[in-house]
């Protein structure tokens, strides 16, 4: 297998198992007092809104929003990261088909290992500080880095067929 394969084939296997553990390790540690802290603070908006006490009820609305915000970002991270991992190894079966060198397409292959690691990772960091500049930043660098490289992909597999 040339160097490029091993990258994505290799690098796929090991970020679907890394996935999956944060994905299990979620569920098992963290996902019911999430879901119980917005079940509760969803509660309580109702109870002070129908007390009439609307500072309250938006401060627990408030609450709810920023634990519904954490709740889908980490659902989110665990499903992208498995979810590019698994495109990695898909892709990386059928790599030597993408005509260019090989440098390229280890330049390829990393692009995308490199993406499918920072897009999730920025998500990640965005949980830690609700507007993180810096986490988005990653986000945003992680998922250009993985479309560029499935362009370049996507390029290389054409110029193959014509």
């Amino acid at each position: 297998m040339t160097a490029s394969r091993n990258l994505l084939v290799f690098g796929g296997i090991a970020l679907a198992a890394f996935g999956m553990s944060y994905g299990l390790h979620y569920a098992l540690f963290v996902e019911h007092q999430t879901l119980d802290r917005m079940g509760g603070s969803l509660m309580q908006a109702f109870v002070r809104a129908a007390e009439r006490q609307m500072p309250q009820a938006h401060d627990a609305i408030g609450t709810y929003a920023s634990a519904k915000y954490d709740y889908v970002r980490q659902v989110d991270v665990h499903s992208h990261w498995t979810g590019l991992a698994m495109l990695m190894i898909v892709l990386g079966i059928a790599f030597d088909g993408v005509a260019f060198s090989e440098r390229v397409r280890t330049w390829i292959a990393g692009s995308l290992l490199g993406g499918s690691v920072l897009f999730p990772f920025g998500v990640i960091l965005q949980t830690a500080s609700h507007g993180s500049v810096f986490g988005s930043a990653l986000a945003i660098a992680g998922s250009a880095l993985v479309t560029l490289a499935l362009a370049a992909a996507a390029w290389g597999f054409t110029r193959q067929a014509t």
